[in-house]
Formats: C-alpha cells, structure tokens, sequence
C-alpha cells in the first residue's frame, strides 16, 4: 500500500460562520469589520459572503489532517477574538435558528450585485451557512474520475453534518433545512456523470457561451471538480457546530478519494448510480440525518443509516493509516451516538422550548 503516492491529496477547508449580536442572538451585520481585520492578522484567509451577516473563512492548502485541524482551530479561535473584541459572537450553524433574511443587508460587492440581480429573491434568502473541502488531486482527468464516483457518498457524509434544523423562527422537521433553502438556485444538487474531463469542460463552455453563466465558479454543485485549482471541492455539507466535526468529515472526504483512486490504481472501479437515484438518499438525509436509513443500491434494500456510514469507514479502512488521519476518522462512531450539531440543537430547544438558548449553545460549542 504505501507505494502509492498520497502527497497529491492536499486538503483545504472553508467554513462559513455567522456574525451574532450577544444581546438579542439575533444576526448582524458587521459592516465587513471582521472581515478587514481578519485579514490582517490572518493573510486573507477571510472573506465577505454575499450577506454582511456572514463571515467565510479558508485554510491553506495542508498536506495533511493535522495541519487542516490546526488552520482550522486558529481561524476559529482568532474569528472569536476579533468579533469579541468589536462586540460580536460568532457561531457555526447551517441556518440561524430565527433571524430573517429580509432583514439582513447585503455586501456591496460587484459579484454579489450581480447574483441579486439575477436570481433576485432566491439570491437574497440564500441566508446559509456550508462547509467546503477541497482534495488535491494530480490531474483533472483524475478528478472527475473520483468526482464521479465519490458521489455515491455524498448523501452518507451530509447526513453526518446535518446542522440547521430550524427557519426564521420554525421547527422545519428537516435536520438539514439549508439545501432545501439552496435548492432554489440553479445548478445545485447532486452533479451527473461526466465520462470525461473533455465532456466536463464542453458542458461549462456550452453554459458560458449561451450566457447561462459568466464563470464555471456559477456552477454551485454539492461536488466539483473545482473551475481554477486541481481539487475535487465537496460543498454539501452543511458548516459543523465544532472543529471536531468538521475535521472528521474532512478526513472522510480525504479518504473517499485516496480509496477511489487506490482502486482506480488496481483497475478496480467503483459503481456508478444515476444522479435520481443518490438524490433519494440526499432527501433522507437531509429529512432524517443519521436518524434514518439510506438505500444500498447494490443490495436494493434500505439500511440504518447509521450503519451504512459504519460501512463506509470499513471502506476507507485501509488508507486511514497512511494518510495519518485514523485518529479523526475514529471520531465519527462518537458523532453517530452523542448526534449530529441538529440532534444537539434539536435537545437544547425540547428543554425548554427556547431559541435564545440554541443560540447560546451554537455559540458556546464554536470553539469546543
């Protein structure tokens, strides 16, 4: 095993964090100061979102999960100072529990203008909060071999994430409501098959030369292969309530392609599923969490979901150790008893049926 050559599977992470008022819990806008001095003291590693309520952050590019756990732990913990010091809380939630998004003023940015003006309302309710991984890949040709085939998994790692079971004030009964928020772009979702980076690229240029978009960065998939940089870039999940968990599923997203391509190095292949198909186990997800089951479509049956995601870390088993990332990877058992960040929110609001208290508590676990 250790013949092959994992140096090429680099990691980066952006997280999206909301910018909190302490004494209403409500979002708001911080006028990009966070983001300005966060800059300063972090490279420009920080940048503004498309609502002034939002701050993005994103790590280098880390040769492994160690240094994305520390890039990740140091932007949270210097977002937390920065907002603290200008009287803000910040914390990591794929919805806000109650704010609207008529009231959250948008950045005056060219790009963020244009998105308004074009998708109009769906641009400015778009008020969520994700988490991207990026995996270096050594071509582009190899990256859409292991897009194509890591999509299979997407439903079991979001299911993992699911962390915004409330809307504007509302019980959603989803425990992710943020992709049905985002749904309402275009080219969301599950991607389909690409036989070929040429049939990829013929598709984004087709797009760009009917103005149906100006840039391959328009293309908003739960999955890419990313328009500038050689990484397969995973967006479905929502942003994890705590740097554990967000490092977990970055280690299994890590570990996906370093399998798929171990296979692919063995003349091995995984099954592809239609794109139908893999959006019936993104709505259980979405739906259930890690509460309910998941199709396996090579048996045709249902299973716990739970337990599939247990089969998936069989899976990745073998290259865990190699890419030193089986101590994160171990984690995830811990996720599927003590719940994902919706569970938790889900127990603090049933105790006493109090938002202001989720609120808190999204707050409290941001640098656990």
């Amino acid at each position: 095993m250790s013949n092959f050559n994992f140096r090429h599977f680099t990691l980066g992470v952006e997280e999206e964090y909301m910018v909190l008022d302490p004494l209403t819990r409500e979002l708001r806008s911080h006028e990009q100061q966070i983001v300005h001095e966060g800059n300063r003291r972090l490279n420009d590693k920080v940048k503004a979102e498309m609502h002034q309520a939002v701050v993005e952050v994103g790590t280098d590019i880390c040769n492994n999960i160690d240094e994305a756990r520390r890039d990740v732990g140091n932007l949270r913990q210097v977002i937390s100072d920065i907002a603290g010091e200008m009287g803000y809380w910040v914390g990591a939630s794929g919805t806000h529990p109650f704010s609207h998004w008529e009231r959250q003023l948008i950045t005056d940015h060219d790009r963020y203008s244009q998105i308004v003006n074009e998708l109009q309302e769906a641009a400015r309710s778009n008020l969520i909060f994700g988490l991207h991984v990026h995996v270096g890949m050594e071509d582009r040709r190899m990256a859409i071999h292991i897009a194509n085939s890591a999509r299979y998994f997407l439903p079991h790692v979001y299911a993992l994430s699911t962390n915004s079971p409330f809307w504007e004030g509302r019980l959603t009964g989803y425990k992710s409501y943020r992709t049905k928020v985002f749904d309402k772009f275009p080219r969301t979702g599950i991607p389909d098959y690409f036989e070929s980076i040429e049939a990829y690229e013929n598709y984004v240029n087709l797009l760009i030369k009917t103005n149906c978009i100006d840039n391959a960065k328009k293309i908003w998939w739960d999955l890419r292969v990313h328009p500038v940089f050689n990484t397969v870039e995973f967006r479905i999940c929502d942003v994890p309530m705590t740097v554990n968990e967000t490092i977990a599923i970055a280690a299994l997203f890590q570990a996906i392609c370093v399998k798929l391509y171990k296979l692919r190095s063995q003349n091995l292949n995984f099954n592809m599923y239609h794109r139908s198909l893999i959006n019936e186990n993104k709505w259980r997800a979405s739906r259930y969490g890690i509460d309910g089951s998941l199709i396996d479509f090579g048996k045709e049956t249902e299973a716990a979901t739970r337990t599939l995601i247990l089969e998936l870390l069989d899976f990745v088993d073998d290259v865990t150790a190699d890419l030193g990332s089986r101590p994160e990877i171990d984690r995830i058992p811990g996720m599927l008893q003590t719940g994902t960040g919706a569970d938790r929110q889900l127990a603090v609001y049933n105790r006493n049926k109090n938002m202001l208290e989720v609120v808190d508590y999204i707050h409290d676990q941001f640098l656990q």
